[in-house]
């Protein structure tokens, strides 16, 4: 979920329950005082979900930065690591 509806405090306090109502059906807020990020308000779930994929991108990152150099026999790596 990267994209936020920016929105004041004072509208978020202002509105809040239809801003549940939004969030609940997959709408996400981030709210801001005078300009500044405080919080944001997101549906059920958005947070595992965002970790999940920040996960996986850190594991493409992390792969990518660990290729191997070649000439390795993954095969033989296997079969070393059934004895």
């Amino acid at each position: 979920m990267d994209t936020y509806i920016e929105v004041g405090a004072y509208e978020a306090k202002s509105h809040f329950p239809e801003f549940l109502r939004k969030a609940k059906s997959g709408m996400a807020f981030r709210i801001t005082n005078r300009g500044e990020h405080v919080a944001d308000l997101v549906p059920p779930g958005a947070a595992e979900r965002r970790g999940g994929a920040e996960a996986a991108v850190r594991m493409q990152r992390f792969v990518a930065a660990h290729v191997t150099n070649g000439g390795i026999d993954i095969k033989a790596l296997i079969e070393e690591g059934r004895d």
